[in-house]
């Protein structure tokens, strides 16, 4: 099928995600942990996406995702969306290592999950919920330290182990909800590593390419070429595309930006163009 730009121009005004990066690039802490590669088979249960408790945001239950800011001016408009969203979420395992899981989340942590809700999917995933239906599974994601430790092989393998859970999540998604319909995949952080190996393993050079309307995979210092067949996004009315961006204060330089940032892809949600052009506040039709 072929994707409306009429779906892009709906978009392509709202997505400027709520974010707050702590990279671990900006760190001036040494991330210090008594647990190990070996302890990487220490992982909780699988979470079964046949049961709607394992979606942390679903366009047929209420939740966090529903929310609208303001006082009745704005409504959500899922129920009728013609677009889906697929939405992978940042690093919320973030503090103390669990003893007994300490570098994957636990999906059954109500405690964890109601903090995912009540952050990432009511501040970055709702922005799509006048024009798109949401989904954001809970996944097994890896504790923030891997991404301050220069053990390699654990950082690779938590992530991979990460990732299977999100392309289980996608695979169920595909087969159950989606009818053919346009997608989304929207990502920050941690979910960005994860949405990169899903566009790649589901969307480049193959059918579903032809329903996606964009990527928006953000967080992270992303690379030109991350993709081979999947296009930058250049204007706001292209479909097919991906687009990326990572925010500091005006003026601002963060730790080791010269290493993390200085050659990374910026695409500017409000312009859509990679240049360096000033594009002011007030060009943001779309956020609060």
């Amino acid at each position: 099928m072929s994707i409306s730009s009429s779906y892009v121009r709906l978009l392509c005004g709202l997505l400027v995600f709520s974010v707050s990066l702590n990279l671990p690039a900006q760190s001036k802490k040494k991330f210090k942990t008594k647990y190990d590669r070996d302890d990487l088979e220490l992982a909780p249960a699988a979470p079964d996406y046949n049961k709607m408790k394992y979606w942390i945001a679903h366009p047929e239950v209420q939740d966090m995702a529903d929310e609208v800011p303001g006082k009745g001016e704005l409504k959500e408009y899922q129920a009728s969306a013609e677009v889906d969203v697929f939405f992978i979420y940042p690093t919320i395992y973030s503090k103390k290592q669990d003893k007994e899981y300490p570098w994957f989340a636990d999906v059954n942590d109500e405690k964890l999950n109601k903090e995912i809700a009540n952050s990432t999917i009511k501040y970055q995933a709702s922005v799509f919920n006048g024009s798109a239906k949401v989904y954001a599974p809970i996944y097994r994601q890896a504790h923030i330290g891997i991404y301050h430790m220069d053990n390699l092989p654990l950082k690779v393998e938590a992530l991979e182990f990460a990732y299977t859970d999100v392309k289980r999540a996608f695979e169920y998604y595909l087969e159950n909800w989606n009818q053919g319909r346009p997608i989304i995949i929207a990502s920050h952080s941690q979910g960005t590593n994860h949405a990169t190996k899903l566009l790649r393993e589901f969307f480049e050079n193959r059918p579903l390419m032809n329903q996606l309307v964009a990527a928006y995979i953000v967080g992270m210092p992303m690379d030109k070429g991350t993709f081979s067949y999947v296009p930058v996004c250049d204007n706001p009315l292209e479909t097919g595309c991906w687009l990326t961006w990572n925010t500091y204060a005006r003026d601002y330089y963060p730790p080791n930006h010269d290493f993390w940032y200085a050659n990374a892809l910026n695409v500017n949600p409000l312009s859509w163009s990679t240049d360096t052009t000033y594009v002011s506040w007030g060009e943001n039709r779309g956020a609060f």
